[in-house]
């Protein structure tokens, strides 16, 4: 089997297989260490370098859907070519990183082997390019219609004004909506926080 296949039949287990050999290339043409790590609460995926390390770093979490792991590995990849071209001297979300972002998304787009309500979505983002797909309301509430459809967790968003909440292990009341985030309680303190529409919670058994 040859590095390239190799890199295929991983990529399989994480992505629509034709888009596979995409994410292979990707990786061929890079020298990027790629790694599948375990859920982030607060990020889908990175990129890094530091003079700590032989090469710059790539890390998708494992758990993210197969649509969702394509469009973030090539929201990560757009960050290494960004690097690899202009290596720390422009923002990490500026006109460069999303000229490449749309450079390494069009293709995909254009394939037709995409969901036509993501295909929408994704060309409606590429008007205003958002630093990562949670920040693009439409595009990220298409992006969960793929996700397994048994699990037990919510967008907050989807629950009900005055429903109780479970948030890393803290429980909550959701109240108003402010802009794209919710006023929310939580019940132990008494405290107001704000909490992204977006954000993944867990339903309590008290909800009226």
């Amino acid at each position: 089997m040859t590095k390239r296949e190799k890199y295929i039949a991983i990529f399989d287990k994480y992505v629509p297989k034709v888009f596979s050999p995409v994410l292979a290339d990707l990786l061929l043409a890079s020298n990027v260490s790629f790694k599948v790590v375990k859920s982030r609460k607060t990020k889908l995926g990175d990129f890094r370098m530091s003079q700590f390390v032989k090469q710059p770093i790539i890390t998708i979490n494992r758990d993210l859907n197969q649509y969702s792991f394509l469009i973030t590995s090539l929201h990560e990849f757009a960050h290494y070519h960004t690097f690899q071209r202009y290596g720390n001297s422009v923002l990490p979300h500026g006109k460069e990183w999303k000229e490449a972002f749309r450079t390494l998304l069009l293709p995909v787009i254009n394939s037709g082997q995409l969901p036509k309500d993501i295909e929408t979505a994704l060309m409606s983002s590429l008007v205003n390019t958002k630093a990562s797909s949670c920040s693009d309301l439409p595009l990220a509430r298409t992006l969960h219609r793929y996700n397994n459809s048994e699990s037990s967790e919510y967008r907050l968003e989807e629950l009900p004004k005055n429903a109780t909440f479970a948030l890393n292990n803290r429980f909550f009341l959701k109240l108003i909506k402010r802009r794209t985030r919710y006023e929310c309680k939580e019940l132990s303190s008494g405290k107001i926080f704000l909490v992204h529409a977006l954000a993944t919670v867990i339903k309590t058994e008290t909800d009226e």
